[in-house]
């Protein structure tokens, strides 16, 4: 339904839409126009040019271990954050959804379907707490993170399943790869994912709902600084500390910083 403003007959009608939650108060947000290519070859993966980045979904990603070091970093990078980037576009498209949901007087049916929906997703409790769970965080933590746990792009789980953190699965009806060892006689299994971005959303989502994290929840509502937040990652790790000590290094060796102010080129986004 349009949301007219003006006009003494509309007026009526105006607060009548006003008061069920409609008209003037749906959501308007962005969608990125991204395209998937299944790569035959590292040589397809644009390379970052400046901060705006085209919203490439990159598939079928090897042959990182073929290139020199520093010319595999490069392609790794830019392979995987625009991905990062679309991952980050849609949780806070979300999180903008549910901040206008907050200041409605009336709730409409889907309203209701996609905060109930968002609730379970991440263990939210409350409209409140929600808001606060749908948070992400700087590319160069992310960058770190993946470059650590898939050996910059060579392991099975990223080759084979889209798998960039090395995430666990327990659940047989969902995607999901064996992994290549057993703890004692229990068998591992790592979730399967159709490309990076679906990777990159889940690990934020474990982020914001596990009980592990939450001192990384409190202190990303303060903070974007990657070096503050670093060390409440150390339970992704049984390394703990040393884990994040070393994602540490990662991003000062390899200057990753420099990506937190790396978007998604406006020229991709579209408005609903």
């Amino acid at each position: 339904m349009a949301c007219r403003c003006g006009g003494y007959g509309l007026k009526i009608a105006t607060v009548v839409l006003l008061m069920l939650g409609m008209g003037c108060n749906r959501h308007k947000g962005t969608v990125v126009d991204s395209q998937t290519i299944s790569i035959k070859s590292l040589d397809e993966v644009e390379m970052l040019k400046d901060e705006l980045v085209k919203p490439v979904l990159y598939t079928n990603v090897s042959g990182f271990d073929r290139l020199p070091s520093p010319q595999a970093k490069a392609k790794f990078i830019a392979a995987v954050l625009p991905s990062i980037l679309i991952a980050k576009h849609n949780i806070e498209e979300d999180r903008k959804r549910m901040v206008q949901l907050k200041k409605k007087l009336a709730w409409e049916a889907d309203d209701s379907v996609f905060f109930f929906d968002m609730k379970v997703r991440y263990k939210a409790k409350t409209v409140n707490d929600l808001i606060g769970r749908m948070r992400t965080l700087p590319n160069s933590i992310v960058l770190a993170q993946t470059a650590v746990e898939s050996g910059w792009g060579q392991s099975r789980f990223f080759l084979s399943a889209s798998n960039l953190f090395g995430i666990w699965s327990f659940n047989a009806n969902e995607p999901r790869i064996a992994a290549s060892h057993t703890r004692g006689n229990r068998m591992i299994y790592l979730r399967s994912y159709t490309d990076m971005s679906q990777s990159i959303q889940h690990y934020f989502e474990i982020l914001s709902r596990s009980t592990a994290y939450r001192s990384l929840r409190r202190a990303r509502l303060k903070t974007d600084n990657p070096f503050k937040l670093l060390p409440h990652l150390k339970y992704f790790s049984e390394r703990r500390s040393a884990y994040t000590r070393q994602l540490r290094s990662v991003i000062v060796a390899n200057n990753l910083t420099q990506y937190d102010r790396y978007r998604i080129d406006p020229e991709f986004l579209i408005e609903e």
